[in-house]
């Protein structure tokens, strides 16, 4: 597998945020049912923006990556101050998938 670091900039509590933030979290949560998605949660900083971590086939790439982030109500409401997404080793994997050995 191939993981995926996103990370979103938003700021605080921002009002578009707040609004999209039940219709995010559905989205996640089809991730989640087909193994894609690892974690994902805000920075509790203040400074606001969060952390999404995504896991596809070996064979994906960062266009992979983006065509799927671009479902992110957040992406297609333009509700985000920027994304970043970038191909993450995690050489210490505690996120295996349950398919993986």
């Amino acid at each position: 597998m191939k993981y995926f670091a996103v990370h979103y900039q938003y700021a605080n509590e921002a009002p578009e945020i707040v609004a999209l933030r039940p219709a995010h979290r559905e989205w996640l949560a089809t991730l989640g049912a087909v193994d894609q998605l690892v974690g994902s949660g805000p920075y509790t900083d203040g400074q606001g923006g969060a952390l999404i971590i995504i896991r596809l086939p070996e064979t994906a790439t960062i266009s992979d990556a983006e065509e799927i982030m671009d479902n992110d109500p957040f992406t297609r409401e333009k509700a985000l101050a920027g994304r970043t997404i970038r191909e993450w080793n995690p050489v210490l994997n505690v996120f295996r998938s349950p398919d993986e050995d």
